[in-house]
C-alpha cells in the first residue's frame, strides 16, 4: 500500500477502536459506523471504503480497542508527511461522529476522542507529498 492508503487504513482502524471502545459492536452499529466513515471521506472527496474490511479483520482477530488505536497512530505517525490538513480534519470529524452515533457519549468514547485529538494535533503533513495524491 502507498503511504496515502496507509493513512486511510489507519483512519479505518481508528473507527473500529471508537466503535468498540464501549463494548461489542452490534450489526446495526457497524452499518452506521461504516456509513459515517464513507460519508466523512466523501465530504472531502476521499474515495476509500476500508471500514468494512477493517471491521471484518479486526473482529475475526478479536483485537482490543487500545491495541487497534496504537496500530493506527503508529501508521499515522509513520506516514504523517501525507497527512493533509483536510484529511486530519476529516479524521477528527469521523471519530467525533462515531463517538456521538449512539447516545449517550460514554466516558470511554470521550477519553478516546480527547486522546486522539491530542495525539494527531502535532502531526503535520508536507504539501509536497500530500498534494500529489
Amino acid at each position: 500500500m502507498t503511504p496515502f492508503q496507509n493513512i486511510h487504513y489507519a483512519i479505518g482502524e481508528l473507527a473500529y477502536a471508537f466503535a468498540k471502545i464501549d463494548g461489542k459492536v452490534n450489526p446495526e452499529e457497524r452499518k452506521k459506523f461504516e456509513q459515517i466513515v464513507l460519508s466523512g471521506f466523501r465530504q472531502k472527496n476521499f474515495n476509500y471504503d476500508v471500514s468494512d474490511i477493517i471491521f471484518k479483520i479486526l473482529d475475526k482477530d478479536k483485537r482490543d480497542p487500545e491495541t487497534v488505536y496504537n496500530w493506527a497512530m503508529h501508521e499515522l505517525k509513520t506516514n504523517s508527511h501525507y497527512l493533509s490538513p483536510d484529511l486530519k480534519e476529516c479524521a477528527l470529524k469521523i471519530m467525533k461522529s462515531i463517538a456521538e452515533a449512539f447516545p449517550p457519549v460514554t466516558a470511554e468514547e470521550n477519553a478516546l476522542y480527547q486522546k486522539f485529538a491530542k495525539d494527531i494535533e502535532p502531526l503535520k503533513g508536507d504539501p509536497i507529498y500530500y498534494s500529489k495524491s
